[in-house]
Protein backbone atom coordinates (compact mmCIF):
# COMPACT_ATOMS: atom_id res chain seq x y z
CA UNK A 1 0.00 0.00 0.00
CA UNK A 2 3.06 2.13 -0.67
CA UNK A 3 3.57 2.72 3.02
CA UNK A 4 0.39 4.75 3.30
CA UNK A 5 -0.94 2.68 6.20
CA UNK A 6 0.64 1.42 9.36
CA UNK A 7 -1.24 -1.71 10.36
CA UNK A 8 -2.27 -2.74 13.82
CA UNK A 9 -4.37 -5.51 15.26
CA UNK A 10 -6.91 -7.55 13.36
CA UNK A 11 -10.45 -6.35 14.04
CA UNK A 12 -12.18 -9.31 12.41
CA UNK A 13 -11.93 -12.10 9.89
CA UNK A 14 -14.44 -13.63 7.52
CA UNK A 15 -14.54 -16.37 4.91
CA UNK A 16 -12.48 -14.52 2.32
CA UNK A 17 -11.56 -11.21 3.90
CA UNK A 18 -10.15 -9.67 7.05
CA UNK A 19 -10.42 -6.26 8.69
CA UNK A 20 -7.32 -4.64 10.15
CA UNK A 21 -6.84 -1.53 12.24
CA UNK A 22 -4.59 0.89 10.36
CA UNK A 23 -3.24 4.39 10.71
CA UNK A 24 -3.43 6.59 7.62
CA UNK A 25 -0.14 8.45 7.67
CA UNK A 26 -1.15 10.91 4.97
CA UNK A 27 -4.17 12.25 6.82
CA UNK A 28 -3.18 11.20 10.32
CA UNK A 29 -6.22 9.22 11.35
CA UNK A 30 -7.06 5.66 12.31
CA UNK A 31 -9.10 3.72 9.79
CA UNK A 32 -10.28 0.16 9.24
CA UNK A 33 -8.93 -1.64 6.18
CA UNK A 34 -10.74 -4.62 4.73
CA UNK A 35 -8.78 -6.77 2.30
CA UNK A 36 -8.85 -10.20 0.74
CA UNK A 37 -7.04 -12.72 2.87
CA UNK A 38 -5.50 -14.67 0.03
CA UNK A 39 -2.80 -13.25 -2.16
CA UNK A 40 -4.21 -14.89 -5.28
CA UNK A 41 -7.98 -14.54 -5.14
CA UNK A 42 -10.19 -15.93 -7.85
CA UNK A 43 -11.98 -13.64 -10.23
CA UNK A 44 -15.27 -14.43 -8.48
CA UNK A 45 -13.84 -13.58 -5.05
CA UNK A 46 -12.46 -10.29 -6.35
CA UNK A 47 -15.75 -9.45 -8.03
CA UNK A 48 -17.72 -10.11 -4.86
CA UNK A 49 -15.27 -8.09 -2.77
CA UNK A 50 -15.42 -5.08 -5.12
CA UNK A 51 -19.18 -5.34 -5.18
CA UNK A 52 -19.40 -5.07 -1.40
CA UNK A 53 -17.08 -2.06 -1.35
CA UNK A 54 -19.03 -0.24 -4.07
CA UNK A 55 -22.43 -0.90 -2.46
CA UNK A 56 -21.24 0.26 0.95
CA UNK A 57 -19.47 3.30 -0.49
CA UNK A 58 -22.55 4.50 -2.36
CA UNK A 59 -24.95 4.13 0.58
CA UNK A 60 -24.24 7.48 2.13
CA UNK A 61 -26.05 7.26 5.46
CA UNK A 62 -24.98 8.04 9.06
CA UNK A 63 -25.67 4.43 10.11
CA UNK A 64 -23.66 2.89 7.25
CA UNK A 65 -19.87 2.96 7.60
CA UNK A 66 -18.40 5.29 4.94
CA UNK A 67 -15.74 3.98 2.54
CA UNK A 68 -12.66 6.19 2.03
CA UNK A 69 -10.62 4.39 -0.59
CA UNK A 70 -10.79 1.38 -2.92
CA UNK A 71 -7.45 0.14 -4.29
CA UNK A 72 -4.89 -2.66 -4.43
CA UNK A 73 -1.85 -3.15 -2.26
CA UNK A 74 1.70 -3.84 -3.42
CA UNK A 75 0.96 -7.57 -3.51
CA UNK A 76 -2.01 -6.99 -5.80
CA UNK A 77 -4.66 -7.70 -3.17
CA UNK A 78 -7.81 -5.64 -3.36
CA UNK A 79 -8.68 -3.61 -0.28
CA UNK A 80 -10.84 -0.74 0.81
CA UNK A 81 -10.44 1.57 3.76
CA UNK A 82 -13.34 2.87 5.79
CA UNK A 83 -14.16 4.65 8.99
CA UNK A 84 -12.98 2.89 12.09
CA UNK A 85 -16.00 1.97 14.20
CA UNK A 86 -15.52 1.88 17.97
CA UNK A 87 -18.19 0.20 20.02
CA UNK A 88 -19.87 -3.10 20.77
CA UNK A 89 -22.22 -5.22 18.74
CA UNK A 90 -25.88 -5.50 19.60
CA UNK A 91 -25.22 -9.11 20.61
CA UNK A 92 -22.80 -7.91 23.29
CA UNK A 93 -25.11 -5.31 24.81
CA UNK A 94 -28.49 -7.06 24.58
CA UNK A 95 -28.55 -8.10 28.22
CA UNK A 96 -26.86 -5.03 29.73
CA UNK A 97 -28.28 -2.01 27.88
CA UNK A 98 -31.68 -0.54 28.76
CA UNK A 99 -34.63 -1.32 26.55
CA UNK A 100 -34.92 2.37 25.62
CA UNK A 101 -31.29 2.48 24.46
CA UNK A 102 -31.74 -0.67 22.40
CA UNK A 103 -34.97 0.58 20.83
CA UNK A 104 -33.38 3.89 19.89
CA UNK A 105 -30.56 1.99 18.18
CA UNK A 106 -33.09 -0.32 16.51
CA UNK A 107 -34.98 2.69 15.10
CA UNK A 108 -31.70 3.99 13.64
CA UNK A 109 -31.07 0.58 12.05
CA UNK A 110 -34.56 0.64 10.52
CA UNK A 111 -33.85 4.08 9.07
CA UNK A 112 -30.59 2.85 7.54
CA UNK A 113 -32.30 -0.21 6.07
CA UNK A 114 -35.09 1.99 4.70
CA UNK A 115 -32.43 4.18 3.05
CA UNK A 116 -30.86 1.11 1.44
CA UNK A 117 -34.26 -0.16 0.33
CA UNK A 118 -35.01 3.20 -1.31
CA UNK A 119 -31.79 2.69 -3.33
CA UNK A 120 -32.81 -0.80 -4.38
CA UNK A 121 -30.54 -2.68 -1.94
CA UNK A 122 -31.56 -5.61 0.29
CA UNK A 123 -29.05 -6.42 3.04
CA UNK A 124 -30.01 -10.12 3.43
CA UNK A 125 -27.90 -10.67 6.56
CA UNK A 126 -29.29 -8.39 9.26
CA UNK A 127 -28.55 -9.74 12.75
CA UNK A 128 -27.36 -8.40 16.13
CA UNK A 129 -23.74 -9.26 15.31
CA UNK A 130 -23.86 -6.94 12.28
CA UNK A 131 -25.11 -3.96 14.28
CA UNK A 132 -22.60 -1.89 16.26
CA UNK A 133 -23.49 0.63 18.95
CA UNK A 134 -20.80 3.28 19.22
CA UNK A 135 -19.45 4.87 22.37
CA UNK A 136 -21.22 8.18 21.72
CA UNK A 137 -24.66 6.99 20.65
CA UNK A 138 -23.86 6.27 17.02
CA UNK A 139 -25.25 3.13 15.37
CA UNK A 140 -23.84 1.25 12.36
CA UNK A 141 -25.15 -1.51 10.11
CA UNK A 142 -22.20 -3.62 8.95
CA UNK A 143 -21.40 -6.35 6.41
CA UNK A 144 -23.08 -5.60 3.09
CA UNK A 145 -21.20 -8.46 1.46
CA UNK A 146 -24.26 -10.53 0.52
CA UNK A 147 -26.56 -7.58 -0.25
CA UNK A 148 -28.84 -7.96 -3.23
CA UNK A 149 -29.22 -5.23 -5.85
CA UNK A 150 -32.83 -4.99 -6.97
CA UNK A 151 -32.26 -2.23 -9.46
CA UNK A 152 -35.65 -0.60 -8.79
CA UNK A 153 -34.62 2.09 -6.34
CA UNK A 154 -36.25 5.49 -6.54
CA UNK A 155 -32.81 7.12 -6.66
CA UNK A 156 -30.71 4.43 -8.34
CA UNK A 157 -27.03 4.79 -7.46
CA UNK A 158 -25.89 1.22 -8.00
CA UNK A 159 -27.03 0.66 -11.54
CA UNK A 160 -23.52 -0.35 -12.62
CA UNK A 161 -23.21 -2.98 -9.88
CA UNK A 162 -24.30 -6.41 -11.00
CA UNK A 163 -26.36 -8.42 -8.59
CA UNK A 164 -24.56 -11.61 -7.63
CA UNK A 165 -26.99 -14.30 -6.53
CA UNK A 166 -24.14 -16.77 -6.59
CA UNK A 167 -22.20 -14.90 -3.93
CA UNK A 168 -21.94 -18.14 -2.00
CA UNK A 169 -21.14 -21.68 -3.12
CA UNK A 170 -23.98 -23.77 -4.51
CA UNK A 171 -26.47 -25.16 -1.95
CA UNK A 172 -25.23 -22.71 0.71
CA UNK A 173 -27.80 -20.36 2.17
CA UNK A 174 -27.25 -16.60 1.96
CA UNK A 175 -27.86 -15.15 5.40
CA UNK A 176 -27.76 -16.32 8.99
CA UNK A 177 -30.14 -19.04 10.22
CA UNK A 178 -32.40 -17.74 12.94
CA UNK A 179 -32.64 -14.26 11.42
CA UNK A 180 -33.32 -14.94 7.75
CA UNK A 181 -36.85 -15.01 6.39
CA UNK A 182 -38.51 -18.38 5.54
CA UNK A 183 -38.56 -17.55 1.83
CA UNK A 184 -34.83 -16.83 1.97
CA UNK A 185 -34.04 -20.49 2.78
CA UNK A 186 -34.95 -21.63 -0.74
CA UNK A 187 -34.72 -18.50 -2.87
CA UNK A 188 -31.86 -15.97 -2.56
CA UNK A 189 -33.73 -13.57 -4.85
CA UNK A 190 -35.67 -12.11 -1.95
CA UNK A 191 -37.40 -8.73 -1.71
CA UNK A 192 -37.17 -5.98 0.88
CA UNK A 193 -39.63 -7.96 3.05
CA UNK A 194 -36.83 -10.42 3.92
CA UNK A 195 -34.95 -7.63 5.71
CA UNK A 196 -38.13 -6.77 7.61
CA UNK A 197 -38.35 -10.35 8.88
CA UNK A 198 -34.73 -10.13 10.05
CA UNK A 199 -35.49 -6.83 11.79
CA UNK A 200 -38.51 -8.49 13.43
CA UNK A 201 -36.29 -11.27 14.78
CA UNK A 202 -33.93 -8.63 16.18
CA UNK A 203 -36.82 -6.74 17.79
CA UNK A 204 -38.11 -10.00 19.27
CA UNK A 205 -34.70 -10.57 20.85
CA UNK A 206 -34.61 -7.04 22.25
CA UNK A 207 -38.03 -7.45 23.87
CA UNK A 208 -37.80 -11.08 25.02
CA UNK A 209 -34.02 -11.08 25.65
CA UNK A 210 -33.76 -14.42 23.85
CA UNK A 211 -33.57 -15.36 20.16
CA UNK A 212 -36.80 -15.84 18.23
CA UNK A 213 -35.55 -19.15 16.80
CA UNK A 214 -33.56 -21.53 19.06
CA UNK A 215 -29.95 -21.34 17.74
CA UNK A 216 -29.50 -25.13 17.72
CA UNK A 217 -32.58 -25.70 15.52
CA UNK A 218 -32.71 -22.35 13.68
CA UNK A 219 -33.16 -23.76 10.17
CA UNK A 220 -35.79 -26.32 11.18
CA UNK A 221 -37.62 -23.76 13.28
CA UNK A 222 -37.65 -21.22 10.44
CA UNK A 223 -39.07 -23.76 8.01
CA UNK A 224 -41.72 -24.97 10.45
CA UNK A 225 -42.83 -21.44 11.44
CA UNK A 226 -44.78 -22.85 14.40
CA UNK A 227 -43.38 -20.48 17.04
CA UNK A 228 -45.52 -17.72 18.46
CA UNK A 229 -44.42 -14.39 17.04
CA UNK A 230 -45.46 -12.62 20.26
CA UNK A 231 -42.62 -11.79 22.69
CA UNK A 232 -45.21 -11.28 25.43
CA UNK A 233 -46.52 -14.83 24.92
CA UNK A 234 -42.99 -16.24 25.03
CA UNK A 235 -41.98 -14.27 28.12
CA UNK A 236 -45.16 -13.44 30.08
CA UNK A 237 -43.11 -12.51 33.14
CA UNK A 238 -41.62 -9.52 31.28
CA UNK A 239 -43.52 -6.25 30.88
CA UNK A 240 -43.70 -5.88 27.09
CA UNK A 241 -45.70 -2.95 25.68
CA UNK A 242 -48.62 -4.27 23.60
CA UNK A 243 -47.88 -1.94 20.69
CA UNK A 244 -44.33 -3.30 20.39
CA UNK A 245 -45.59 -6.86 20.81
CA UNK A 246 -48.04 -6.37 17.92
CA UNK A 247 -45.37 -4.69 15.78
CA UNK A 248 -43.01 -7.60 16.31
CA UNK A 249 -45.69 -10.11 15.31
CA UNK A 250 -46.54 -8.38 12.04
CA UNK A 251 -42.85 -8.06 11.13
CA UNK A 252 -42.42 -11.82 11.62
CA UNK A 253 -45.45 -12.70 9.49
CA UNK A 254 -44.88 -15.71 7.25
CA UNK A 255 -46.29 -13.93 4.20
CA UNK A 256 -43.86 -11.27 2.92
CA UNK A 257 -46.72 -9.10 1.67
CA UNK A 258 -48.08 -8.71 5.22
CA UNK A 259 -44.85 -7.29 6.67
CA UNK A 260 -44.55 -3.50 6.98
CA UNK A 261 -41.81 -1.31 5.51
CA UNK A 262 -38.66 -0.37 7.38
CA UNK A 263 -39.79 3.26 7.46
CA UNK A 264 -43.18 2.38 8.95
CA UNK A 265 -41.42 0.22 11.54
CA UNK A 266 -39.05 3.05 12.49
CA UNK A 267 -41.99 5.44 12.83
CA UNK A 268 -43.79 3.06 15.19
CA UNK A 269 -40.69 2.59 17.35
CA UNK A 270 -40.10 6.34 17.55
CA UNK A 271 -43.74 6.97 18.41
CA UNK A 272 -43.40 4.54 21.27
CA UNK A 273 -40.14 6.15 22.41
CA UNK A 274 -41.72 9.62 22.27
CA UNK A 275 -44.52 8.36 24.49
CA UNK A 276 -42.03 6.63 26.75
CA UNK A 277 -40.01 9.83 27.12
CA UNK A 278 -43.24 11.59 28.01
CA UNK A 279 -43.87 8.87 30.60
CA UNK A 280 -40.40 9.45 32.04
CA UNK A 281 -41.14 13.15 32.35
CA UNK A 282 -44.50 12.46 34.00
CA UNK A 283 -42.88 10.08 36.44
CA UNK A 284 -40.37 12.73 37.45
CA UNK A 285 -43.16 15.28 37.94
CA UNK A 286 -45.21 12.74 39.90
CA UNK A 287 -42.34 12.05 42.31
CA UNK A 288 -41.93 15.78 42.97
CA UNK A 289 -45.67 16.12 43.61
CA UNK A 290 -45.59 13.23 46.10
CA UNK A 291 -42.97 15.04 48.17
CA UNK A 292 -44.96 18.28 47.92
CA UNK A 293 -48.07 16.43 49.14
CA UNK A 294 -46.16 14.96 52.09
CA UNK A 295 -44.91 18.40 53.10
CA UNK A 296 -48.44 19.81 52.86
CA UNK A 297 -49.77 16.97 55.04
CA UNK A 298 -47.02 17.48 57.62
CA UNK A 299 -47.96 21.16 57.73
CA UNK A 300 -51.63 20.35 58.36
CA UNK A 301 -52.81 21.35 54.88
CA UNK A 302 -54.73 18.16 54.26
CA UNK A 303 -56.92 19.36 51.32
CA UNK A 304 -53.81 20.61 49.50
CA UNK A 305 -52.06 17.30 50.21
CA UNK A 306 -55.04 15.39 48.81
CA UNK A 307 -55.16 17.45 45.61
CA UNK A 308 -51.40 17.24 45.08
CA UNK A 309 -51.21 13.49 45.72
CA UNK A 310 -54.14 12.94 43.33
CA UNK A 311 -52.33 14.89 40.62
CA UNK A 312 -49.25 12.73 41.18
CA UNK A 313 -51.34 9.59 40.85
CA UNK A 314 -52.96 10.90 37.66
CA UNK A 315 -49.53 11.62 36.15
CA UNK A 316 -48.13 8.22 37.08
CA UNK A 317 -50.33 5.47 38.58
CA UNK A 318 -47.14 3.68 39.65
CA UNK A 319 -45.63 6.70 41.43
CA UNK A 320 -44.01 5.46 44.62
CA UNK A 321 -46.00 6.57 47.65
CA UNK A 322 -48.73 8.42 45.72
CA UNK A 323 -51.32 5.63 45.87
CA UNK A 324 -50.63 4.94 49.54
CA UNK A 325 -50.93 8.63 50.38
CA UNK A 326 -54.22 9.02 48.50
CA UNK A 327 -55.59 5.88 50.15
CA UNK A 328 -54.65 7.09 53.61
CA UNK A 329 -56.11 10.54 53.03
CA UNK A 330 -59.38 9.12 51.67
CA UNK A 331 -59.93 6.31 54.15
CA UNK A 332 -58.46 7.71 57.38
CA UNK A 333 -60.56 10.68 58.61
CA UNK A 334 -58.67 13.66 60.02
CA UNK A 335 -58.73 14.24 63.78
CA UNK A 336 -59.90 17.80 63.19
CA UNK A 337 -62.04 17.96 60.05
CA UNK A 338 -61.48 21.06 57.91
CA UNK A 339 -64.25 23.61 57.53
CA UNK A 340 -65.37 22.31 54.13
CA UNK A 341 -65.63 18.77 55.44
CA UNK A 342 -67.54 19.89 58.52
CA UNK A 343 -70.00 21.70 56.28
CA UNK A 344 -70.41 18.60 54.11
CA UNK A 345 -71.04 16.46 57.21
CA UNK A 346 -73.63 18.93 58.46
CA UNK A 347 -75.39 18.78 55.12
CA UNK A 348 -75.37 14.98 55.28
CA UNK A 349 -76.86 15.08 58.80
CA UNK A 350 -79.54 17.50 57.60
CA UNK A 351 -80.60 15.12 54.84
CA UNK A 352 -80.78 12.28 57.36
CA UNK A 353 -82.83 14.31 59.85
CA UNK A 354 -85.24 15.47 57.16
CA UNK A 355 -85.83 11.92 55.92
CA UNK A 356 -86.26 10.59 59.48
CA UNK A 357 -88.67 13.35 60.52
CA UNK A 358 -90.74 12.87 57.36
CA UNK A 359 -91.17 9.19 58.24
CA UNK A 360 -92.30 10.10 61.79
CA UNK A 361 -95.20 12.34 60.69
CA UNK A 362 -97.60 9.46 59.85
CA UNK A 363 -97.04 8.00 63.33
CA UNK A 364 -98.14 11.17 65.09
CA UNK A 365 -101.14 11.49 62.77
CA UNK A 366 -102.08 7.89 63.60
CA UNK A 367 -102.05 8.75 67.31
CA UNK A 368 -104.40 11.69 66.63
CA UNK A 369 -106.72 9.39 64.66
CA UNK A 370 -107.01 7.26 67.79
CA UNK A 371 -109.82 9.64 68.91
CA UNK A 372 -112.72 7.64 67.31
CA UNK A 373 -111.74 4.57 69.31
CA UNK A 374 -111.68 6.64 72.47
CA UNK A 375 -115.17 7.95 71.77
CA UNK A 376 -116.31 4.41 70.98
CA UNK A 377 -115.24 3.31 74.47
CA UNK A 378 -116.78 6.28 76.21
CA UNK A 379 -115.06 9.49 77.27
CA UNK A 380 -114.63 10.29 80.96
CA UNK A 381 -112.55 13.49 80.59
CA UNK A 382 -112.64 15.45 77.33
CA UNK A 383 -109.81 17.73 78.38
CA UNK A 384 -107.28 14.86 78.51
CA UNK A 385 -108.53 13.41 75.22
CA UNK A 386 -108.34 16.70 73.40
CA UNK A 387 -104.94 17.44 74.96
CA UNK A 388 -103.63 14.07 73.71
CA UNK A 389 -104.95 14.65 70.20
CA UNK A 390 -103.58 18.22 70.19
CA UNK A 391 -100.17 17.04 71.45
CA UNK A 392 -99.99 14.38 68.71
CA UNK A 393 -100.88 16.89 66.00
CA UNK A 394 -98.42 19.37 67.50
CA UNK A 395 -95.65 16.77 67.28
CA UNK A 396 -96.63 16.07 63.68
CA UNK A 397 -96.20 19.78 62.98
CA UNK A 398 -92.86 19.80 64.82
CA UNK A 399 -91.70 16.88 62.69
CA UNK A 400 -92.73 18.80 59.57
CA UNK A 401 -90.65 21.74 60.78
CA UNK A 402 -87.68 19.37 61.05
CA UNK A 403 -88.29 18.32 57.46
CA UNK A 404 -88.19 21.95 56.34
CA UNK A 405 -85.43 23.09 58.70
CA UNK A 406 -83.34 20.09 59.76
CA UNK A 407 -80.53 22.29 61.12
CA UNK A 408 -82.31 22.94 64.43
CA UNK A 409 -80.38 23.71 67.61
CA UNK A 410 -79.84 21.18 70.38
CA UNK A 411 -82.24 23.11 72.66
CA UNK A 412 -84.95 22.83 70.01
CA UNK A 413 -84.32 19.09 69.78
CA UNK A 414 -84.60 18.74 73.56
CA UNK A 415 -87.96 20.50 73.34
CA UNK A 416 -88.89 18.01 70.61
CA UNK A 417 -88.02 15.17 73.00
CA UNK A 418 -90.06 16.77 75.80
CA UNK A 419 -93.02 17.04 73.42
CA UNK A 420 -92.78 13.30 72.77
CA UNK A 421 -92.66 12.68 76.50
CA UNK A 422 -95.80 14.82 76.97
CA UNK A 423 -97.65 12.78 74.34
CA UNK A 424 -96.75 9.62 76.27
CA UNK A 425 -97.98 11.10 79.57
CA UNK A 426 -101.34 12.03 78.04
CA UNK A 427 -101.71 8.61 76.36
CA UNK A 428 -101.00 7.03 79.73
CA UNK A 429 -103.89 8.99 81.25
CA UNK A 430 -106.21 7.69 78.51
CA UNK A 431 -105.76 3.96 78.96
CA UNK A 432 -103.34 3.56 81.85
CA UNK A 433 -99.57 3.46 81.86
CA UNK A 434 -99.45 -0.36 81.74
CA UNK A 435 -101.36 -0.88 78.47
CA UNK A 436 -99.63 0.11 75.23
CA UNK A 437 -97.60 3.03 76.65
CA UNK A 438 -94.40 1.04 77.57
CA UNK A 439 -94.11 -0.23 73.98
CA UNK A 440 -94.74 3.27 72.64
CA UNK A 441 -92.08 4.71 74.97
CA UNK A 442 -89.52 2.20 73.69
CA UNK A 443 -90.44 2.86 70.04
CA UNK A 444 -90.24 6.66 70.32
CA UNK A 445 -86.99 6.53 72.32
CA UNK A 446 -85.33 4.21 69.78
CA UNK A 447 -86.56 6.36 66.94
CA UNK A 448 -85.65 9.82 68.23
CA UNK A 449 -82.27 8.79 69.60
CA UNK A 450 -81.01 8.26 66.02
CA UNK A 451 -81.12 12.02 65.41
CA UNK A 452 -77.52 13.35 65.26
CA UNK A 453 -78.26 15.80 68.09
CA UNK A 454 -78.81 12.88 70.49
CA UNK A 455 -76.17 10.42 69.23
CA UNK A 456 -73.46 12.06 71.36
CA UNK A 457 -75.90 13.06 74.15
CA UNK A 458 -78.05 9.95 74.33
CA UNK A 459 -78.57 10.20 78.11
CA UNK A 460 -80.40 13.50 77.67
CA UNK A 461 -83.06 11.87 75.52
CA UNK A 462 -83.20 8.73 77.65
CA UNK A 463 -83.60 10.87 80.75
CA UNK A 464 -86.44 12.89 79.22
CA UNK A 465 -88.29 9.77 78.02
CA UNK A 466 -87.86 7.91 81.34
CA UNK A 467 -89.06 10.99 83.17
CA UNK A 468 -92.11 11.19 80.92
CA UNK A 469 -92.89 7.55 81.73
CA UNK A 470 -92.22 7.72 85.49
CA UNK A 471 -93.59 11.18 86.24
CA UNK A 472 -97.26 10.09 86.16
CA UNK A 473 -96.44 7.22 88.54
CA UNK A 474 -94.87 9.61 90.99
CA UNK A 475 -97.79 11.98 90.82
CA UNK A 476 -100.23 9.13 91.25
CA UNK A 477 -98.33 7.73 94.25
CA UNK A 478 -98.27 11.19 95.79
CA UNK A 479 -102.00 11.55 95.34
CA UNK A 480 -101.66 14.54 93.07
CA UNK A 481 -103.58 12.88 90.27
CA UNK A 482 -105.95 9.97 90.20
CA UNK A 483 -104.39 6.54 89.84
CA UNK A 484 -104.72 4.57 86.62
CA UNK A 485 -103.64 1.32 88.21
CA UNK A 486 -104.23 -0.63 91.44
CA UNK A 487 -102.44 -3.67 92.84
CA UNK A 488 -104.68 -6.65 93.55
CA UNK A 489 -103.91 -10.07 95.03
CA UNK A 490 -103.47 -11.73 91.67
CA UNK A 491 -102.42 -8.85 89.42
CA UNK A 492 -102.82 -5.21 88.50
CA UNK A 493 -106.10 -3.51 87.81
CA UNK A 494 -105.76 -0.93 85.02
CA UNK A 495 -108.26 1.82 84.42
CA UNK A 496 -108.25 4.97 82.38
CA UNK A 497 -108.85 8.50 83.58
CA UNK A 498 -110.11 9.85 80.29
CA UNK A 499 -111.89 6.88 78.73
CA UNK A 500 -113.72 3.85 79.96
CA UNK A 501 -111.87 0.50 79.87
CA UNK A 502 -114.53 -2.15 80.06
CA UNK A 503 -116.18 -4.72 77.84
CA UNK A 504 -115.29 -5.83 74.32
CA UNK A 505 -114.67 -2.28 73.17
CA UNK A 506 -111.74 -1.95 75.60
CA UNK A 507 -110.18 -5.11 74.18
CA UNK A 508 -110.56 -3.75 70.63
CA UNK A 509 -109.03 -0.44 71.65
CA UNK A 510 -106.02 -2.00 73.40
CA UNK A 511 -105.39 -4.38 70.49
CA UNK A 512 -105.75 -1.59 67.93
CA UNK A 513 -103.35 0.63 69.86
CA UNK A 514 -100.83 -2.20 70.19
CA UNK A 515 -101.07 -3.11 66.51
CA UNK A 516 -100.71 0.56 65.55
CA UNK A 517 -97.59 0.79 67.70
CA UNK A 518 -96.10 -2.26 65.97
CA UNK A 519 -96.94 -0.83 62.54
CA UNK A 520 -95.41 2.57 63.35
CA UNK A 521 -92.30 0.91 64.73
CA UNK A 522 -92.01 -1.31 61.64
CA UNK A 523 -92.39 1.59 59.22
CA UNK A 524 -89.87 3.72 61.07
CA UNK A 525 -87.33 0.91 61.39
CA UNK A 526 -87.75 0.08 57.70
CA UNK A 527 -87.04 3.71 56.77
CA UNK A 528 -83.98 3.77 59.02
CA UNK A 529 -82.80 0.39 57.74
CA UNK A 530 -83.09 1.44 54.11
CA UNK A 531 -81.23 4.66 54.81
CA UNK A 532 -78.42 2.79 56.59
CA UNK A 533 -78.26 0.19 53.82
CA UNK A 534 -78.06 2.87 51.12
CA UNK A 535 -75.32 4.65 53.03
CA UNK A 536 -73.39 1.39 53.43
CA UNK A 537 -73.78 0.59 49.74
CA UNK A 538 -72.53 4.06 48.82
CA UNK A 539 -69.45 3.54 50.97
CA UNK A 540 -68.79 0.11 49.45
CA UNK A 541 -69.30 1.49 45.94
CA UNK A 542 -66.98 4.41 46.60
CA UNK A 543 -64.35 2.07 48.02
CA UNK A 544 -64.68 -0.20 44.98
CA UNK A 545 -64.24 2.72 42.59
CA UNK A 546 -61.23 3.86 44.58
CA UNK A 547 -59.64 0.43 44.22
CA UNK A 548 -60.12 0.63 40.44
CA UNK A 549 -58.31 3.97 40.34
CA UNK A 550 -55.38 2.85 42.44
CA UNK A 551 -52.61 0.46 41.34
CA UNK A 552 -53.19 -3.15 42.29
CA UNK A 553 -50.46 -3.13 44.93
CA UNK A 554 -52.01 -0.18 46.74
CA UNK A 555 -55.65 -1.21 46.31
CA UNK A 556 -55.31 -4.48 48.19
Amino acid sequence: MSGKYVFGEALGRGGMGEVLLAHDRQIGRDVAVKRLRTGSPTEDETSRFLREARIQARLDHPAIVPVYELSRDEAGRTYFSMKRVAGRTLTQVLEVATRQRLLRAFADVCRAVDFAHSRGIVHRDLKPANIVLGEFGEVYVLDWGVARVLGDGADLIVGDIDTIEGAAPANQTLGTPGYMAPEQLDDPEVTRAADIYSLGAILFEILAVEPFHPPAQALESTRASTLSTSPAARRPERVIPPELDALCSVMLARKPSVRPTARWTADRIEEYLDGDRDLSSRRSMANELVWTARRALDSGRRPEAMRTASRALALDPQAEGAAELVTMLMLDPPKTPPAELREALRNSDAVYISRHAKAAIPGYVMIALFLPLVIFNGILDWSIVLAAVGAALGMAFAAWQLVRRPDRSFAWMVAYAIGNSLVLILLGRLGGAFTFVPALVSYITASVITYPAFLERSWVLIGVMVAGFLLPFGLELGGVIERTWELRDHGILVRGNAMELGGPSAMVTVLAASVATVIMAGIQCAVLGRANREAQHRLVTLAWHLRQLLPATAAR
